[in-house]
């Protein structure tokens, strides 16, 4: 077990699937995933790594090939990575949720030739398109029945046959059986950990055109040994995963997925968030570690179902993606008597940096402490240079080997996020107290300026989460004639609650400042949610932008 103590007296980087191959080693005859009831070895895994990697190497996968993987929640992904990894190649992480125009995107621009994917029919039909543009050579493609235990492949056999997709019989596809035909075992490959890219992670786009961030395997090594500091409570060999984020997305690859090959730990593994499945799961496999976002935890939290289900198997918990609102913590704390932590990262840091301590020492509301090994300085945010003084607020850098090597194809990109002495621009704000723990209040695209004064959306999240009606809130800028910009709040109410705008500005004259109040309220069913399940505002600025251009384009 890796302690602070060691990892400051020196890291060395190692290839990522080097670590699948440790835990093989130690933990070879425990589960190491279920899906749906049917359970894998660690040895069974690391079997169909090695003979998929074989098969890919015939097909000339190595060094500098980059391979899609469009993929759920399925041992598949698992086997995959790790056996694109060990023959040297990258893999390109895709949602499977994207429609064709976004999976065209970035294969073209990831350079992505080959694209693994399953044969269902809502996943499979996008990529074949893709395929037919000339954009993709081959699609290995993934038999749902595989991962299925024989009562359920039956059944899917039986009744969800639609759901399949038709797959021509030609050299564009070739079968996952078929991979493992090819050889036992990959020819050695030399990675050199510095240079050469596991994974490249595209952003959400959310500020302009995705960009693929570029993580070597010393940038994934090094977060998988900050998170075996950070987890020092885990109990190798012991744990079992709710694998219900998506391990397409930078947190569960390295949080839900990495932590769980280096613990030896059960991967309980979710295709999608369902509330009911992932209680039954819970229950049923006694989960003890449970990664996810706050939308997860407060859907736990409000649901009449939960009360149904004992919970006090989860021992420790980590909050990622999004600000954890205090109310959300400690309330799924009560229910489960688990640790729930917030901790921070981003794409380009592979992506924790930051984590609260999982013991008493944590502290309600800051991200926590830096990861082991992890630097970080405050700069103005005017000149995005000049170091601020300890408690003020400015934009966070981070420094650390879990740094990304850069942006595919995107230098000038990389030189404005990337300092010349290798501190990373996270475009977050906030401030570190004295004793270490650092305090975000919002990010600088989403600062609102109201007469001269800086108002934070988060800060008026958390004071609208105070009031018991509130499920969920999103706070934007509009425009106003007078203070420039001014907040607008939109919020979805628990079940059975019900509230008017003059009752939420009422109690808020309590807990915000004048400039703070928002100008407007807005009610709603739903809030709309990135494929992760974290709350968006991108929609909501783009719905206010239009609304507000169809109101101009009347008066003119």
């Amino acid at each position: 077990m890796t302690t602070a103590e060691e990892w400051n007296a020196g890291f060395e980087p190692r290839p990522v699937h080097e670590y699948l191959e440790a835990t093989v080693a130690q933990f070879g005859a425990r589960p190491a995933a279920d899906f749906m009831g049917k359970v894998w070895t660690y040895g069974e895994i690391g079997a169909l790594v090695d003979s998929t990697a074989a098969g890919l190497q015939a097909m000339g996968v190595g060094p500098g090939v980059h391979v899609g993987l469009c993929l759920p929640n399925t041992p598949y992904y698992t086997i995959f990575y790790f056996a694109i990894l060990k023959i040297g190649g990258t893999v390109a992480n895709f949602n499977p949720l994207y429609v064709e125009r976004e999976i065209a995107f970035q294969a073209r621009d990831a350079d992505v030739r080959i694209m693994v994917t399953m044969d269902l029919k809502v996943i499979y039909d996008k990529v074949e398109d893709v395929r037919k543009e000339k954009i993709l050579d081959k699609i290995i493609v993934c038999p749902m029945s595989f991962c299925l235990p024989t009562v359920k492949k039956v059944l899917f056999s039986l009744f969800k046959r639609k759901e399949l997709a038709d797959i021509p019989k030609d050299d564009a596809h070739v079968w996952f059986d078929d991979l493992q035909t090819k050889g036992s075992r990959p020819k050695p490959v030399a990675i050199d950990v510095d240079e050469s890219i596991a994974v490249l992670q595209y952003t959400g786009g959310t500020t302009g055109v995705p960009k693929g961030a570029m993580l070597t395997h010393k940038n994934l090594a090094a977060n998988i040994e900050q998170m075996r500091c950070i987890f020092e409570k885990a109990k190798p060999g012991e744990e079992r995963m709710l694998c219900v984020l998506p391990f397409f997305h930078v947190f569960a690859m390295t949080v839900a997925q990495n932590l769980s090959i280096i613990l030896g730990a059960e991967m309980v593994l979710q295709p999608r968030f369902e509330l009911k499945a992932l209680l039954d799961a819970i229950v049923r496999k006694k989960v003890t570690l449970f990664p996810g976002v706050p939308t997860i935890y407060t859907a736990i939290n409000n649901s009449p179902l939960t009360e149904k289900y004992d919970l006090t198997t989860i021992r420790l918990c980590l909050s990622g993606g999004a600000p954890l609102p205090v109310e959300v913590k400690e309330s799924f704390e009560k229910i489960t008597g688990c640790v729930l932590v917030e901790g921070y990262g981003l794409t380009e840091s592979s992506p924790v940096a930051a984590v609260n301590p999982l013991d008493e020492s944590r502290r309600a509301g800051s991200i926590g402490r830096l990861a082991p090994g992890t630097k970080a300085r405050f700069v103005s945010i005017e000149d995005r240079v000049t170091e601020v003084p300890l408690g003020e607020k400015g934009e966070l850098l981070l420094h650390g080997p879990q740094i990304m090597k850069g942006y595919w194809k995107r230098a000038d990109a990389t030189a404005d996020t990337i300092t010349e002495d290798g501190y990373l621009h996270t475009g977050d704000v906030g401030y570190v107290d004295e004793d270490g723990f650092i305090y975000l209040v919002d990010r600088i695209k989403d600062l609102i300026l109201c007469s001269g004064y800086n108002v934070y959306p988060r800060v008026i999240e958390e004071a609208i989460y105070q009031h018991e009606a509130v499920d969920e809130t999103i706070v934007i800028a509009v425009p106003d004639e007078y203070r420039g910009q001014s907040p607008k709040a939109f919020i979805k109410l628990k079940e059975g609650y019900s509230m008017t705008a003059d009752e939420m500005k009422t109690f808020l004259k309590d807990h915000l400042s004048t400039i703070e109040l928002p100008r407007e309220y807005e009610f709603r069913d739903e809030l709309p949610k990135t494929m992760v399940g974290k709350l968006s505002k991108k929609e909501l600025v783009e719905e206010e932008a239009q609304k507000r251009a169809m109101a101009e384009a009347k008066s003119a």
